[in-house]
């Protein structure tokens, strides 16, 4: 069996998570990539995007997710990871990256992140 990767990779975000309550009112920028493991074998043979994972859902479904406020970049994560295992038809594996751009620690970081895998 055929298996192939789609990515939807560098989705930007204006958010408000964070345990501050200064992240939680002022909000910051993250970006978030997906990657999708599947089968499009029909797809890229006719042409259909019934047949494959529609990017544009993905897409709306991290922006939905990022949307609402939590904590940790972890919930968020995993929320988002919910979501598409749950709407996205066809899946094999899944992997979500949740990047905060210049969090608010004691020191000159550029971003931090986490990875979730399934």
């Amino acid at each position: 069996m055929m298996r192939h990767t789609i990515e939807v990779n560098g989705i930007k975000c204006y958010a408000h998570h964070g345990c501050l309550l200064e992240e939680e009112a002022i909000g910051g920028h993250y970006l978030v990539d997906v990657h999708l493991i599947t089968n499009f074998s029909s797809a890229a043979a006719e042409d259909d995007l019934s047949k494959t994972i529609d990017y544009v859902l993905v897409n709306k479904i991290v922006v939905q997710e990022m949307a609402t406020p939590s904590k940790l970049i972890e919930h968020v994560g995993q929320r988002i990871v919910n979501r598409i295992k749950s709407e996205v038809k066809a899946l094999e594996k899944l992997r979500v990256k949740v990047v905060k751009l210049t969090p608010p620690i004691n020191g000159d970081v550029a971003n931090v992140a986490i990875i979730i895998e399934e």
